[in-house]
């Protein structure tokens, strides 16, 4: 696991456009996986402004979203859907056609969810996939409890998340929606690459359990310590409980240490 904690937001998003950039130029047909929420959104606009400069093309790209609300009206602004479209297609090459997301419009959502999971099995699966992370744990829309094996499915959500996601809805918690559709933990470690982009102290606990443990589905980010390569960015405030190494990088950059006993392939000093 690679931990890269840097003052600037910038330099956090431009470190990301980098790592997905690489993918691209390694296999121009690199099936990514989008997260919505405000971790990403400067890396988004990052990829955007290279494709308009003309040093970056995701035309060959195919993508899938990690979760979707259930119970929004047609055509809803968040709908994670129409969030993708605004925050992310509109400012790259990528083929709307190509985007793909949980299919929240079927009579029966346990065959929809088996289909959706057959489609990223279909594209070969995720080569690297963005994430953020909830204040309790939470990855895509697996809230604590969830099993590390948990596929595509649907879910209530938690009291604390809908608070949490009151903001994109005018503040009003009544608003968002109780039920979603989400890629399953399985789902998720299934992926090639996994980039994780986490800023603010009130990301900190949940950054310090993915980084020290213990493993719990209590806390589902911690699954991301089972996983080979692991990706994580951060601002200052979000790694504040950690403990840094002895000296700074050149750039504003530090690296971590993990804390806690790991499996060979993923001990030692983070590269």
């Amino acid at each position: 696991m690679e931990i890269t904690v840097s003052r600037d937001p910038e330099q956090i998003a431009a470190r990301g456009a980098d790592i997905i950039a690489q993918h691209v130029a390694d296999k121009p047909a690199t099936v990514l996986g989008l997260a919505t929420g405000s971790s990403p959104l400067r890396i988004y606009r990052e990829l955007g402004e290279r494709v308009a400069a003309g040093r970056l093309s995701l035309r060959e790209c195919h993508a899938f979203l990690l979760d979707e609300y259930l119970d929004l009206p047609s055509g809803h602004p968040e709908a994670y859907r129409a969030v993708i479209e605004r925050d992310f297609v509109r400012l790259v090459d990528i083929d709307p056609a190509h985007v793909h997301g949980p299919d929240c419009t079927t009579a029966d959502p346990v065959a929809g969810c088996a289909a959706y999971e057959e489609l990223i099995a279909a594209r070969g699966g995720v080569d690297v996939q963005l994430l953020g992370v909830g204040g309790n744990g939470h990855i895509a829309f697996n809230e604590p409890g969830s099993p590390f094996a948990s596929r595509t499915r649907e879910m209530m959500l938690t009291e604390q998340t809908r608070l949490d996601n009151a903001r994109f809805f005018g503040d009003d918690v009544d608003a968002v929606p109780q039920r979603c559709l989400t890629q399953g933990v399985g789902t998720i470690l299934e992926a090639r690459h996994l980039l994780l982009i986490a800023t603010g102290e009130h990301k900190a606990q949940a950054v310090r359990a993915l980084v020290e443990g213990p493993v719990s589905d209590a806390c589902p980010v911690t699954a991301l310590q089972q996983h080979p390569h692991v990706t994580v960015l951060l601002d200052d405030a979000a790694a504040s409980l950690l403990q840094p190494q002895e000296h700074d990088l050149p750039g504003d950059l530090r690296r971590y240490h993990r804390h806690r006993a790991c499996p060979p392939a993923q001990s030692g000093v983070l590269r």
